[in-house]
This record gives C-alpha cells, structure tokens and sequence, in this order.
C-alpha cells in the first residue's frame, strides 16, 4: 500500500540521530510541562515555540509533537500521586488513580495509566496513517466555499459541543475574531484597529498571544491557588509492570471503546478532557463492578487515559489534512506551521510528503519513547514536585518572557504578552473558555480568505454556500451544531415545568 511506503520513508526521517535526539528532548520537556501544574500542554507547546525557531520544520515538528506526548504522559504522574491534575484531561484519573496510590498500588496504577496512554495514542497514530492522505485527497477538490464551510463547521462544533455555557463561547469567539481582525487589510490595504501604533500593523502575533494567554494565565492563577503537594511516593519494577500488563489484558473492551470515544471527539473539537470524562463514565456504565470506581478500580484508571491520548493524537487529523485543529494544542501547532511558511490542508501531503511523513513516524516512535521515559523515571518527576512553587513560577515566567521577546526582538511584544496573561486569567477567573478564542485568533485570516474568495466566485451571492451537496451539507451540519444547544435548554426547561405540575 502507498501509505506503507510513505509512512517507511517517514521513519527514515524521522530515526536519523538530530530528529532523535530532538524526539528525547522533547518527551523530558513535556512530562516536565505535564507534571508542573499550572502548565500544561497547550501552554507548553506556546512556551517552547520560538525554541524551534532555527530549526528545520521536519526537526521542529517532531520535538513539539513529542513535548505534547510527554505533557500527556506526565499530567497522569500528579493525578495518580499527589491527587492534582497536572492536566484538566487528568481530572477523571484521579478518581480511582488516587485511592489505588492511598492502598499502596501506585505503581501499578501509574503502569496502567502510561500503557492505556500509549495503547489510545498508537490507535489514533494508525487512524491518521490511513485516514489522512484519503481525507487530504477528497480535500483536494474544495474550493473557497468548501474550506469556509469548514471552517464554519468548526466555529459552530465549539458552541455546540463545549461543556461551557454557549453564551460564554461565542463571546470568547468574537474577541479572538476581534483581535485577529487588527492590523492591515491584506485586500483594501486599510488599517483595522491599530489606533496609530506601528506596532500593531501587522496585527497580533499569534504566538505572543498564546504564550501569554496560557503560560502566563495559568501561572497568575496557580500562585493564586497556592499549591503546595503532599503525596505518595512510587517506584516501578519490571515485575509491576509485568503483572499489570497480564491484568490489563482483561479490560480490551475498555481500551476499545475508550479509544473510539478518544478518537471520535478528537476529530471532532470535543478535544481531551471531555473524552476523558465520557470514556471514564462509559467504562463504569459497562463494568460488572461499577460500585467499585472511585475506590481504586483498574478501569477507572485505564478508560480516562486511553480516551484522552487517543482524543489528543487523533485531533492532529483534521489539523493536518484540512487545516483545522481539533484542540488548543493542535491550535498552536498549526500556529508553528504558519510561521514556518508552512499551510497545513491537502497541498502539504502533496508539497511537504517528508515533513507529513517524518511526523507521522514520529509519533510512533514518541510514544514508545515517551512510555519508556516514564516508567523509568516516576521517582524523579515525583521529587519535582517538592521544590516550592514560589520558585518553579518565576522560572517559567522568566521562560515566557524570553520566548515572547525572541519572536520579533522588542519589548513591545513582552508588553502585549503580559496584557494577553492578564486576559487570560480573567478568562479562567470568570470561567471563559480560553480554546474558542485562540481558535478564532488561528483562523479568523483564514476564514476571512476563504470567505472573501466565494464571495467574489459568486459575485456576492451567499447561494454559492449551498450550491453543491457536499457545501450545503457541511453547511446544514455546521447550522445543526449551532443551535443544538437550544434543544437542550428546551428539554430542560420542559422537564422542569413537568416537575413543577407533578408537584
């Protein structure tokens, strides 16, 4: 099959000593990322962009992908020891990860979390590997109508589908829309929004606004908690892993449905952390023992962890076959391709086969690294935790600053990345999801294009959206999203006036 050959000539690429090197730098970052909370993957990948900056793409790539698979690994380390999500995906692990430490089974807990991560992750990996160039090559006959009905789809999928209150998401959505909209018109060549600062004629560099939205968002936040770790403390031998490994083949429907569920709502913007929690409720839904989760059951550590790896891998499919990320971490990987000049959609499995390719292989090879790191080294990631966060965050704001001066070499942009840190915690303060706004930030020139484009196709008639089968049903589906949540508020509010008259 071509994808075999193609995914062979990846792992070429991808197993010479730099892009290995590169892949091992890469996991210990991210487990490092993902076992500090406060951080996180996402806010990770923003940190340590412009680290790549003097890299080749392929190079680049592979260490982002693989400071994401570390975080991943790492978030479940905190959850399953310390009874802290290092990651809002890790939440569900708690709830039986916990107890399983408290009974003194925290290697063995920790076994079953990294090997269900890697399991849900491999799955996902073999879904793009066959999935994406059949999904890049019918991508390859939209037009301008087709991309924004996509994009559309993707707009309305994060009001539809995000567990915060839709009111919340689309206000989220317009300020990114806002801010992406600042700076010169690429079409008229008018100013937007730039209020005679120079600075701003280029609008808001995207990675500016990430690195401070997350890093320094989250950083405010954590120090207002004021975290402090008291927990157990876990070594892993080969013979855990051995026993864990024999009982975890008992639970394949587990596996198999939770990396479904991961899967699914990875394609579709539902991203991690609900994955999580719908592959956690599912298995205790299934299990002939429900009343023991949230006691230490081995399912409720499996479940959670296999739907989130596979949810988080799995949303790179539509980031690099349509250009669409399927979660904020995919979100700022797409905004690390665009800044190495690189569009991601259908043309980049045509144009750049060995940096689609050498990605794909890496992701192979990064979890297997990545599983590897952890159950070697949980003692040392679990030590971190004890030095004080009071010194941990300067460290890491003193990161953001440097990563934000280096994109353009001017104070200004530590100046707006402090500005979007204070956004950002306000976000997370008021309970605002932080993902539609750097969605709309990410793709708001890019929908703005597409629809400028069909506009002038058609002569500016908004027919052309339902011209064809193929728009008009994305479009009908991207309507359907959209006003979902109303049926749920209808159901609710029928139900409580059938409360009210059986009363």
């Amino acid at each position: 099959m071509e994808e075999l050959g193609n995914l062979l000539h990846g792992f070429s690429i991808a197993l010479t000593l730099p892009n290995l090197l590169y892949m091992l730098v890469g996991i210990v970052l991210g487990v490092l990322i993902g076992v500090l909370p406060g951080l996180g993957g996402a806010n990770g990948v923003a940190i340590l962009l412009p680290l790549t900056f003097s890299m080749n793409p392929t190079s680049a790539i592979i260490m982002l992908s693989c400071i994401y698979w570390g975080a991943l690994f790492g978030g479940a380390i905190t959850s399953i020891l310390f009874n802290i999500p290092g990651e809002p995906w890790s939440v569900a692990t708690t709830f039986d990860g916990y107890p399983m430490a408290q009974q003194g089974k925290a290697a063995q807990a920790l076994t079953a979390a990294f090997t269900s991560s890697f399991v849900g992750a491999f799955f996902a990996v073999v879904l793009i590997t066959f999935l994406a160039p059949v999904l890049a090559k019918f991508a390859l006959k939209f037009g301008p109508a087709e991309f924004f009905a996509v994009q559309l789809l993707t707009f309305c999928s994060f009001v539809g589908m995000s567990k915060e209150p839709p009111a919340k998401t689309i206000a989220a959505m317009m300020l990114g829309f806002a801010l992406a909209a600042v700076g010169m018109d690429s079409v008229t060549g008018q100013l937007r929004m730039t209020y005679g600062q120079p600075e701003l004629l280029k609008g808001f560099d995207f990675l500016i606004a990430v690195i401070g939205l997350f890093g320094i968002g989250e950083i405010l936040l954590t120090m207002e908690e004021g975290l402090a770790f008291k927990g157990k403390s876990a070594r892993i031998n080969p013979k855990v892993v051995w026993q864990t490994w024999k009982e975890l083949g008992k639970h394949w429907k587990v596996f198999l449905r939770s990396t479904a569920i991961g899967c699914w709502m990875g394609i579709t913007p539902g991203g991690a952390t609900p994955a999580s929690f719908m592959g956690y409720g599912m298995a205790r839904r299934f299990s002939k023992d429900p009343q023991s989760f949230g006691k230490g059951a081995l399912e409720g550590v499996v479940a959670p962890e296999t739907a989130a790896h596979a949810a988080g891998t799995s949303a790179l499919l539509p980031m690099l076959t349509l250009g669409i990320p399927g979660s904020p971490t995919a979100a700022v990987l797409l905004g690390g391709l665009l800044i190495w000049g690189l569009q991601p959609g259908p043309m980049l499995f045509i144009e750049q086969k060995d940096f689609v390719w050498g990605l794909i292989a890496s992701m192979y090879l990064g979890n297997l690294v990545g599983l590897l790191v952890v159950l070697t080294t949980v003692p040392w990631w679990a030590a971190l935790l004890r030095i004080p966060f009071s010194v941990i965050a300067p460290v890491i704001i003193v990161i953001c600053a440097i990563g934000a001066y280096t994109v353009h070499s001017s104070m200004f942009d530590v100046a707006m990345m402090l500005v979007f840190g204070v956004l950002g915690y306000l976000f997370k303060k008021l309970k605002y999801p932080l993902a539609p706004l750097v969605l709309a930030l990410v793709l708001g020139d890019m929908s703005e294009a597409s629809f400028r484009q069909a506009m002038l196709l058609s002569q500016g008639d908004l027919a052309i959206f339902w011209s064809n089968g193929l728009v008009g049903g994305i479009v009908l589906l991207a309507l359907v999203m959209l006003v979902s949540p109303l049926w749920g508020i209808a159901r609710k509010h029928l139900r409580s006036r059938e409360y009210t008259q059986a009363k």
